[in-house]
């Protein structure tokens, strides 16, 4: 599998040992340093274990290697795949932006959707693409989510959704934050048909997702160590002049306050997702 493709960090979100560049040593074999316990981890290793380093830190996951990981081999079929962001603010330097992240991404947009099995269970399935913009949502991110739950609704399928976002695209100003109640919109139709929503929050899950489809799901999972939040910790400490405790905005913070219902490794998400799907269409789990 190609190694990823790393990007100069932009912002605090950015930075860190989960999109920092392999180095190569000289066995010849590429490493990568954990930002948690400081090692260099053979890159071969890494990836042979889902990208979490052996002291349980999860890095940064492309979309299409967690689609791979979490649906079942050939199931995924992708849709809305023609959607993307035009610049419909003529907002200067955008459309250069967004061609050099379509390049380096291999993504056309920062979401992915599409149905798939998971354990054999269908389901509708969208993941946030880390590495287009920070997963920021714009016009086109939003209509696919949304376009996904009217599926959804249509064929009467629960929706997986991994979440991976540094909040709405400010290039796009108002369209983007419309963004957060249309798909919230579309949450609720599906919710009201009774239908099972799951959501997992990656790192970092923030801003206008956060503030949307990410905290409205049936069941809200996180992954060990994500940030979930809505404004940054350090404009919260700027506008309420305190200091924030240790921890605040990660899952585990975020679990003992009652905001997610479980915090699930890597390692137990295809298996979790599949006894859930299972429960839910009224199937022994077992």
């Amino acid at each position: 599998m190609a190694l990823l493709n790393f990007m100069k960090p932009k912002n605090r979100l950015e930075e860190g040992g989960r999109t920092s560049a392999p180095v190569q040593r000289d066995s010849g074999e590429p490493e990568k340093k954990c930002p948690n316990c400081h090692r260099d981890i053979p890159l071969s290793r890494l990836w042979a274990n889902d990208l979490v380093c052996p002291c349980g830190y999860h890095f940064r996951m492309k979309a299409r290697q967690r689609i791979q990981m979490t649906a079942d081999r050939g199931s995924f079929h992708e849709l809305f795949s023609d959607m993307k962001s035009e610049n419909p603010l003529n907002f200067p330097g955008y459309n250069d932006k967004i061609e050099t992240v379509r390049a380096a991404s291999c993504e056309k947009e920062a979401v992915i959707c599409g149905s798939a099995l998971i354990g054999r269970q269908k389901c509708c399935l969208f993941v946030m693409e880390p590495y287009f913009m920070m997963g920021s949502m714009g016009s086109a991110v939003g209509e696919k989510i949304t376009s996904l739950f009217e599926y959804a609704v249509k064929h009467r399928l629960p929706v997986i959704g991994f979440t991976v976002s540094g909040g709405a695209r400010m290039q796009e100003g108002l369209l983007s934050l419309l963004q957060m109640a249309k798909t919230s919109a579309a949450v609720r139709r599906h919710s009201d048909a009774g239908l099972l929503y799951i959501a997992v929050l990656t790192d970092p899950t923030t801003g206008g997702v956060t503030a949307s489809f990410a905290m409205e799901a049936d069941i809200i999972l996180a992954e060990p160590g994500a940030t979930v939040g809505f404004a940054g910790a350090r404009v919260i400490e700027q506008t309420t002049k305190k200091s924030l405790p240790d921890g605040f905005q990660k899952s585990e913070f975020v679990l003992k306050h009652g905001f997610i219902d479980s915090i699930l490794p890597r390692c137990d998400q295809k298996k979790c997702l599949t006894e859930l799907l299972k429960m839910h269409s009224g199937r022994s789990p077992v």
